[in-house]
């Protein structure tokens, strides 16, 4: 007997006005599982992370998460699912007006309820996770570089233990050396949180260290799904244009995003 995903997409569409973004995508994440969306500018990997998180509705489609289909969840049970994810954004998203340890602790203070004094010591115990020491608790998120911005981002979204990851083009903004340290640390704190993951990115060297499967979507569908090792093997022309960077090929590309 098959043990059932942690988040299963079924036929999921999403249009604005007349774009159609989202025209029927099918994705299983297994509990304990990474899984890599990619896809070029403008294919609707955001759009997807969104309805997964149930920032944006999905006009058709079952998105289940633990058994439960979110896209008619109750409020509560919203917030419940919520409660058990971790999120590492795109820009890292600190708040300004926040020290480095209280943006960390702010999902323990403002979600658990934790005393500030515990919620600190935890956080630096976050950041040492991270490769960052106890002397940048207290320094203001202006004051750090876009890498350790990252690892801060990283420490607030594994701080409380959660069971779902998402990472929003992690790499993005960092050099290629710093971008691949916080590959390496995205992987270890899965790992070790045994935590299933959904990295959306277009960085394929993020996509290979990171998963261990990868989806293509393309054209509001996925069109190749299958594991990482299976990636330079396969005889689809999309996801090996895609992959090999190559201008020439099947890919209709967006040239308003390039």
């Amino acid at each position: 007997m098959s043990t059932p995903a942690k988040i299963s997409l079924r036929n999921v569409h999403k249009a604005f006005g007349a774009k159609k973004v989202l025209q029927g995508v099918d994705l299983d994440v297994a509990a304990g599982s990474s899984v890599a969306i990619i896809g070029g500018s403008g294919t609707g990997k955001s759009v997807t992370l969104k309805c997964i998180l149930g920032l944006l509705t999905p006009d058709q489609g079952s998105i289940v998460i633990d058994g439960l289909d979110m896209t008619t969840a109750s409020r509560s049970d919203h917030e419940a699912m919520l409660a058990k994810t971790g999120m590492l954004f795109q820009g890292a998203a600190l708040f300004d007006s926040l020290s480095v340890w209280e943006n960390v602790a702010f999902g323990l203070i403002e979600g658990k309820g934790m005393k500030p004094k515990l919620a600190r010591d935890l956080a630096i115990a976050r950041l040492a996770d991270v490769g960052l020491d106890a002397d940048v608790a207290n320094l203001s998120p202006a004051s750090l570089s876009g890498g350790m911005q990252k690892r801060v981002g990283l420490a607030r979204a594994i701080a409380t233990e959660p069971e779902i990851l998402f990472f929003d083009e992690p790499t993005t903004g960092i050099d290629p050396i710093m971008g691949d340290v916080i590959n390496d640390l995205i992987v270890k704190c899965t790992r070790e949180l045994g935590a299933s993951a959904v990295t959306i990115t277009h960085d394929m060297a993020s996509a290979r260290k990171i998963a261990d499967r990868v989806a293509m979507l393309y054209q509001g569908k996925i069109i190749w799904d299958g594991p990482v090792s299976e990636i330079d093997q396969t005889d689809n022309p999309y996801l090996q244009q895609f992959v090999a960077g190559d201008i020439e090929g099947p890919l209709d590309l967006d040239l308003k995003h390039l």
